[in-house]
């Protein structure tokens, strides 16, 4: 974890994030920015990354934004009904509407939480030449807006 003037950051144990040096996510006032977020099982190693649910873009959807929630908790937000914006980058137009409704199932503007409604702008785009392991089938970026202390 790093910690500057306005500026948190949160690492996690994910094999990429030591890899290429990054943070999972950066909090700046009351905005948290979650970095690209992929189903790597983040207990793999470093020289080796490890991807859920090969095959399975709805799944990969699933643990991505789960991930993502768990990040804007580690820096302070609530979580899901913090979320504004979710861009997803999708490998495969064919993978499109599993994306889709792994995206609803967790943040679908009919979900609650709470006393929080849920639900996000969000963008899908189809990446041309897919993502640094070829059995990744989407990314998710996040962006939130917590109360600020």
């Amino acid at each position: 974890m790093c910690s500057g003037l306005a500026k948190t950051c949160l690492a996690t144990s994910s094999p990429y994030e030591e890899k290429i040096g990054y943070y999972r996510a950066v909090r700046h006032r009351n905005q948290i920015f979650v970095s690209g977020t992929t189903s790597v099982d983040p207990y793999s190693p470093t020289n080796a990354p490890q991807v859920l649910h090969v095959e399975d873009a709805r799944q990969q959807t699933r643990v991505a934004l789960e991930e993502s929630i768990r990040a804007i908790q580690g820096l302070g937000g609530k979580g899901a009904e913090d979320i504004v914006r979710v861009k997803m980058f999708v490998s495969r137009h064919e993978d499109c509407e599993a994306v889709g409704r792994g995206f609803s199932e967790i943040l679908g503007r009919h979900n609650r939480c709470g006393s929080g409604m849920i639900g996000a702008a969000a963008t899908m785009i189809v990446v041309n030449g897919g993502f640094m392991n070829k059995e990744m089938l989407v990314e998710i970026e996040v962006d939130a807006v917590v109360e600020y202390i």
